[in-house]
């Protein structure tokens, strides 16, 4: 666990690569929110380790982020990839990302998930807008997990939530040989503790399904 020092410092120990705890798999972060006004906790990542990440940078969160709804028994997670829009648009790399990663899914690269992106965030959490906007969607209206552009979008998503609509938020990071918490150093008790269950949540899991 984290304790009072920058998020970089424990990061650079735990990829160093010849003596840190990489894998095969990229490292990400993930919360597990549960937020008052939606009916179900919601997994969000990556807000706190992939600045800008590429294409099979965000694979890899996908992938790190349904073996944690498996591991909270989750069996079939639905998988909302966020965008500013609902429809593909070079212009916006967040798009292509998205269609590319459903299209992963469709021919088994990304597997234990229903994907569909991309979203907006108004019509992946609420069925009203994506009715209102035409969207015909297995995820839409009832995520388990949003995947965020960028790091930049999740954290402020993150930090939104537990402040001003009262969230609570556990987190780890996923994808190393271990789990590894990454509170912030403003959190309290209950987000430490929150955070240590989760990761032993997700430790229990069988490696297979991680």
């Amino acid at each position: 666990m984290k304790g009072s020092l920058h998020t970089d410092e424990l990061m650079h120990a735990v990829l160093d690569r010849d003596i840190g705890l990489r894998t095969d798999r990229r490292v990400s972060h993930a919360f597990l929110i549960d937020v008052p006004t939606y009916f179900k906790p919601l997994i969000l990542s990556d807000a706190a380790i992939n600045v800008v990440p590429d294409l099979l940078a965000k694979a890899d969160i996908v992938r790190n982020a349904i073996g944690l709804a498996h591991a909270i028994g989750i069996e079939r997670p639905k998988v909302a990839i966020l965008s500013a829009i609902e429809t593909v648009n070079p212009e916006l790399f967040s798009t292509l990302h998205a269609a590319a990663l459903c299209k992963m899914a469709d021919r088994g690269q990304i597997e234990g998930a229903i994907l569909d992106g991309p979203l907006a965030f108004d019509n992946a959490i609420s069925a009203v807008s994506a009715k209102a906007k035409h969207i015909v969607s297995p995820v839409a209206g009832e995520p388990d997990i949003l995947i965020v552009p960028n790091l930049e979008a999740g954290n402020l998503m993150a930090k939104q939530l537990e402040y001003l609509a009262d969230a609570q938020v556990a987190g780890i990071v996923l994808g190393a040989r271990v789990p590894i918490i990454l509170t912030s150093r403003s959190d309290g008790p209950a987000a430490r503790e929150a955070s240590c269950a989760l990761a032993a949540l997700w430790l229990a899991l069988p490696k297979a399904l991680r």
